[in-house]
């Protein structure tokens, strides 16, 4: 019996002549190995064509991611603008303040600390003028504080204050406008505004995170918060921190009773 290999000669011939132009041999593993060098080089070539071309778009599966991205992307430009938006419109009113062409009493950050200055000013004396004053100023804030009884007020201006910043834009419920925008400073500390229990931390479309804190029958939510430090179902105390703000986006807060919207420029001095 003899151990050597059987071979196999192909050769490819000339059509017109029949004349050999070339052959070669090869055994039966030859063969085998040149097909599965080739099948491998074959599955190389058409991998790296899906993975590093655009070719992958038109496959299963990756035509959805790529949807998901596009509109993650939309989404994330759409809330640069509105903080450009917002940052330009702050130093536009920068600008006019500077310039004297807008009065420090229309800004809203402002009238707030010149109610407290005001409420001070009026404790510290004790004539019939300024008890007549603090009379009629009782009675205003009264007038404004119309959208939940008395107990609800005197309940709600022991909140304090979320955060530190500039009012940039005020809740305007004529036009569906619920949320007080406030910018604020890097690494500025977002605030309980008092005693109660965190029911909901949702991450926004932004990488942003949605903060939800119930005391009692009163909602505070706080939106576009950068980082958060607590958990879902977890209790804080009035001025506990539950995140921080990156100077960047502004943060947006919105205070309800019992379903009913409440101006959080009302019963909190910013």
């Amino acid at each position: 019996m003899s151990n050597k290999r059987r071979k196999y000669r192909l050769a490819m011939l000339d059509d017109t002549t029949l004349r050999e132009v070339f052959h070669f041999r090869v055994s039966m593993l030859g063969a085998i190995s040149i097909m599965t060098v080739a099948f491998l080089l074959l599955v190389g070539l058409l991998s790296a064509l899906i993975v590093y071309t655009p070719i992958r778009n038109i496959l299963p599966g990756y035509s959805a991611s790529l949807r998901q991205q596009l509109i993650e992307e939309s989404a994330r430009v759409d809330s640069l603008q509105g903080s450009l938006s917002v940052q330009r419109q702050y130093l536009e009113d920068i600008k006019r303040m500077v310039a004297g062409e807008l009065e420090t009493d229309s800004v809203q950050s402002l009238d707030s600390l010149q109610r407290v200055e005001r409420a001070q000013i009026v404790m510290t004396q004790s004539s019939e003028v300024t008890e007549a004053f603090l009379a009629q100023y009782e009675q205003k804030e009264r007038d404004r504080l119309t959208l939940f009884d008395n107990t609800a007020a005197r309940t709600l201006r022991r909140l304090q204050r979320p955060v530190r910043g500039v009012i940039v834009s005020s809740a305007n419920p004529d036009q569906r406008q619920y949320a007080v925008t406030v910018k604020t400073a890097k690494n500025e500390p977002v605030l309980a505004t008092t005693r109660g229990t965190i029911v909901t931390i949702e991450r926004m479309i932004d990488n942003t995170f949605a903060i939800t804190l119930q005391h009692g029958s009163f909602v505070t939510v706080y939106r576009h918060v950068t980082q958060s430090f607590k958990a879902q179902g977890a209790t804080v105390e009035a001025g506990e921190s539950l995140g921080q703000m990156n100077g960047q986006t502004p943060l947006t807060i919105e205070l309800w009773d019992a379903g009913q919207f409440v101006n959080p420029e009302e019963v909190i001095v910013w």
